[in-house]
C-alpha cells in the first residue's frame, strides 16, 4: 500500500505542475487568438498541428508511450481550438431539433464546449452558418440502415459557399420511451422522426403500433412527456428519456443492431487537410459521360468509396452526382484530377475535405 500511495503522491505532484503549465499555455493561446483575429487567420491550422505532432513524437524516449502522448497532444490542441473559438466568438454551432436529439448528441461530442444553437429545420442550420450566425452546423448525412438524408445533400448542393469539414459516425440505439409506469399494452400510438420509424420498422409491425412522423426524435419525446397521455410513446435515445422524464420501456428496438448515423460538419471556412474529399458534379445527359468521369477517377488512382445521384432543382429528369474519394485533396494528383474533370463535367466543385 505504501508503494501505491507513493505513486499516487507523485502523480498528484505532476498534476499540480501540469495545471500551472496548462494555465500558462492557455494564456499564450489568448495571444494566438488575438493575432489570428487581427490578421484574419482561421482557427484551425492543420500544417502547424502536424509540425507540433512531429516535434512531440521526438520528445518521448519510450516508444511504448509515444502514441499515448500524441493522443494527449491532439486533445490539448483540440481544447485550445475550442478556447480560441470562444475568444473569437466562433463557438456557436447549429443543429436541427431540440436538446437530446441525435444531432445534439453528435454536436456535444464534437464540440463539448460550444453553444448549441437549436434550429427548426436543416435549411435554417445551413442559413445560420452561411450568414455567420454560427461557425459550424451539424447535420445528419446518411444512416447505415435507412440510407441517405437526401434533403441535406440537396442543401449542400444549393450552398456552394459552404464546405464539409468533418464527418462523425454516431452509433444509434432507438428506444421506446413512455411516461413513468406505462406498460406496452397501454400504448396506442408512437411518435418519432421518419428515419427512426424506418429503423424500428420490424418492432413496430410486430407490435402493430401506428406511427406519426415528426421533425425530430427529441421533439417526439418532448411531446409525449408534455401530453401526459399514457397511450402515447416516442422512439428516441436514452439521453432524451432522461431529459424529459420518460422511461425506456423497450430498449434497442432498431432493426439493424449496428445502426449508425453519419453526421457532417459544415462551415464557411475552406478545409485544407484530410484523407478523404467529396465532389459534386453534373454531366451532359449523353451516353458515356458519367462513365467517363468514373473512368478518370479510377485512372487517377483514387478509390471512389461512394457515388450518389439526386434530381437537379427545378430541372425535371436532370441529375447531379456526389462522389467521395480516398486520397489527399491537397496533392498534385487531386489537382490534376479536378482539371481533368473540368473538361469532362458540365460543372464540378469540391464539397468537403475531412479525415475518416
Amino acid at each position: 500500500m505504501d508503494q501505491l500511495e507513493q505513486a499516487r503522491r507523485e502523480i498528484d505532484e505532476v498534476d499540480a505542475q501540469l495545471a500551472a503549465l496548462f494555465e500558462r499555455r492557455m494564456r499564450a493561446v489568448v495571444q494566438v487568438a488575438q493575432y489570428k483575429k487581427e490578421h484574419g487567420l482561421p482557427i484551425h491550422d492543420p500544417a502547424r498541428e502536424e509540425q507540433v505532432l512531429e516535434r512531440s513524437a521526438q520528445r518521448i524516449e519510450d516508444p511504448a508511450l509515444r502514441p499515448y502522448y500524441l493522443d494527449h497532444v491532439r486533445n490539448r490542441m483540440a481544447v485550445a481550438r475550442q478556447y480560441e473559438a470562444l475568444l473569437l466568438g466562433q463557438n456557436r454551432v447549429a443543429y436541427q431539433g431540440v436538446e437530446g436529439a441525435f444531432a445534439h448528441i453528435a454536436l456535444k461530442n464534437l464540440f463539448p464546449h460550444a453553444e448549441a444553437v437549436s434550429c427548426p429545420t436543416w435549411d435554417e442550420v445551413f442559413s445560420r452558418v452561411s450568414e455567420g450566425d454560427a461557425a459550424y452546423g451539424v447535420v445528419p448525412f446518411e444512416n447505415s440502415h435507412a440510407g441517405d438524408v437526401s434533403a441535406v445533400l440537396d442543401l449542400c448542393y444549393n450552398h456552394p459557399e459552404l464546405w464539409v469539414v468533418q464527418v462523425y459516425d454516431l452509433p444509434v440505439r432507438q428506444n421506446l420511451l413512455v411516461l413513468p409506469g406505462v406498460t406496452l399494452p397501454e400504448i396506442r400510438h408512437v411518435y418519432s422522426h421518419q428515419q427512426a420509424i424506418s429503423q424500428s420498422e420490424t418492432f413496430l409491425k410486430q407490435m402493430r403500433l401506428p406511427c406519426t412522423a415528426v421533425a425530430n426524435t427529441a421533439m417526439a419525446a418532448k411531446y409525449v412527456a408534455e401530453s401526459g397521455d399514457r397511450t402515447l410513446a416516442a422512439i428516441a435515445s436514452r439521453e432524451t428519456a432522461d431529459l424529459y422524464g420518460l422511461e425506456v420501456l423497450v430498449p434497442d428496438i432498431n432493426t439493424d443492431g449496428d445502426n449508425t448515423t453519419r453526421f457532417i460538419v459544415i462551415s464557411r471556412e475552406k478545409p485544407t487537410r484530410g484523407n478523404r474529399f467529396s465532389l459534386l458534379f453534373t454531366v451532359d445527359n449523353k451516353p458515356g459521360k458519367l462513365a467517363a468521369v468514373i473512368q478518370k477517377i479510377g485512372a487517377s488512382g483514387f478509390n471512389m468509396e461512394s457515388i450518389k445521384s439526386r434530381p437537379m432543382p427545378r430541372m425535371p429528369f436532370e441529375y447531379y452526382f456526389y462522389a467521395e474519394l480516398v486520397g489527399d485533396p491537397a496533392g498534385a494528383e487531386s489537382e490534376a484530377l479536378l482539371r481533368d474533370l473540368d473538361s469532362t463535367c458540365r460543372t464540378v466543385r469540391m464539397l468537403g475535405v475531412y479525415t475518416k
